[in-house]
C-alpha cells in the first residue's frame, strides 16, 4: 500500500487542486490513499475524505505555523490554529493526530529546524519531501531520525496535480487505524523523486494572484 502523505489543495494560499481532483489524481498514479495537509487549516482533508472509498483512504491534516516552523498534523478531527511550537503539539496529540515535520532541514522554506531535545514531542520526521531542492536536505532529515530513532515518513508536498505520488510511504495497512499503528510503530517503508524546482516558484506566483484576486474582492 503507498500512501502519499503531505498534498495541498485550494485551501491553501499556494495551490488551487480542488479536493476530489486529489483524490482523482492520487489513484491514477495507484496510490492507496492520501493524506491533505493545507496550510493552517483542515477544509481541504474534509472535503477529500468525502471522496474516500474502500479501496482509497483519505487522511485529514494541516500544515500548520509555530513559532519556531511549520508542523504538520495527522488524522485530525479538529482545526489546529497557528501559535507557539508545544501549544500546537498539544493541540495535535489532544485529538490523537501524529505530529510531523515537514522538510526539516530545508534551508528555502520555513520548516522546523529540530533540535535534540525536540525529539521527544515529535512522532515522525518527514525524511524525504519532493519539493526539497536538493537531496541533502532530505539526508540531513533521515539522519537525524535515525539518530532518535523516530519514524521516517514521505510526501510530494504537492500543490499541483502532477507532483501527486512523486513521493510516498509504504505500509502493510488497509485501514486508517492500521496505518496510524504502522507509523508510530515505524513499520513502513518510504520512496520518491525530486520534482522540478519550477514548482516552488509557479506556487509563489499563485500565492500572489489568489493575494490579489482576494483584495480586488473585498
Amino acid at each position: 500500500m503507498r500512501y502519499d502523505l503531505h498534498t495541498h489543495s485550494k485551501y491553501s494560499p499556494d495551490s488551487i487542486l480542488e479536493p476530489r481532483e486529489i483524490v482523482k489524481q492520487g489513484r491514477k498514479r495507484r496510490l492507496s490513499g492520501i493524506a491533505v495537509t493545507d496550510h493552517n487549516t483542515i477544509k481541504g482533508g474534509l472535503e477529500a475524505k468525502r471522496y474516500e472509498t474502500d479501496d482509497f483512504k483519505v487522511i485529514v491534516g494541516s500544515e500548520i505555523m509555530t513559532d519556531r516552523g511549520e508542523i504538520i498534523g495527522l488524522f485530525l478531527d479538529a482545526e489546529v490554529e497557528p501559535a507557539e511550537f508545544g501549544v500546537v503539539i498539544e493541540g495535535i496529540k489532544e485529538q490523537g493526530g501524529i505530529v510531523v515535520v515537514p522538510h526539516p532541514f530545508d534551508r528555502i522554506r520555513p520548516g522546523l529546524q529540530p533540535k535534540d531535545e525536540d525529539a521527544k514531542f515529535i512522532d515522525c520526521i518527514e525524511g524525504f519531501n519532493s519539493r526539497c531542492l536538493f537531496q541533502s536536505y532530505n539526508e540531513r532529515a533521515v539522519e537525524f531520525a535515525s539518530r532518535h530513532k523516530l519514524p521516517v515518513t514521505a510526501g510530494s508536498d504537492a500543490h499541483f496535480r502532477w507532483e501527486i505520488g512523486n513521493a510516498f510511504i509504504r505500509a502493510s495497512a488497509s485501514s486508517e487505524e492500521e496505518l496510524k499503528c504502522d507509523i508510530l510503530n515505524n513499520e513502513i517503508g518510504y520512496d520518491g523523486r525530486l520534482g522540478n524546482p519550477l514548482n516552488q516558484g509557479l506556487s509563489k506566483v499563485l500565492k500572489t494572484w489568489k493575494r490579489a484576486i482576494s483584495s480586488r474582492n473585498r
